[in-house]
């Protein structure tokens, strides 16, 4: 199984939203904020390169002379989140022999920024997070609804509470 960044993400966000999407149950093309987010990220940073596929596994928002990663994101709402997500593509560019030496996830619209180091800790701990997203994509039902607050704006909300 390929693990892209958005599995890492929404392993932080919720484990019901992964595995819908591993199952390609996609419902970002019809939200809102999917949407805004998009759009923030295109119009964002125009001077730096655009968004780089590798392996088409991660797709990163900027890179910086091959050593800083950059990810762009709309609040801190789930900043644990984006913060894992860019671990992993701190760990998965090391794993490729590139030596990447931290990231930085860009918040634009707060004009805020957030540097992203990886530890070995943190690659160890990046080793169980990604076979725990395979053993939860490959459940034939879903995990639990979370119910928490960010549930409301979810992209998912119908699929989990109609």
């Amino acid at each position: 199984m390929r693990i892209s960044g958005t599995h890492v993400y929404y392993y932080f966000v919720c484990q019901r939203k992964l595995w819908c999407f591993a199952k390609a149950i996609r419902m970002e093309h019809l939200d809102e904020n999917v949407q805004l987010g998009k759009l923030l990220d295109e119009s964002s940073y125009t001077r730096d390169s655009g968004q780089v596929m590798i392996d088409e596994t991660v797709n990163i928002d900027f890179i910086r002379d091959w050593k800083v990663l950059h990810e762009v994101k709309k609040s801190r709402a789930i900043e644990e989140a984006g913060i894992w997500q860019l671990k992993y593509y701190i760990y998965f560019l090391r794993e490729k022999g590139i030596a990447i030496e931290n990231g930085v996830i860009d918040y634009p619209k707060l004009r805020r920024r957030e540097e992203v180091t990886l530890s070995p800790e943190d690659s160890e701990e990046l080793v169980l997070i990604l076979a725990d997203i395979e053993k939860i994509c490959a459940q034939n039902t879903p995990p639990h609804v979370i119910d928490k607050p960010i549930c409301k704006k979810c992209a998912y909300f119908e699929y989990c509470y109609i």
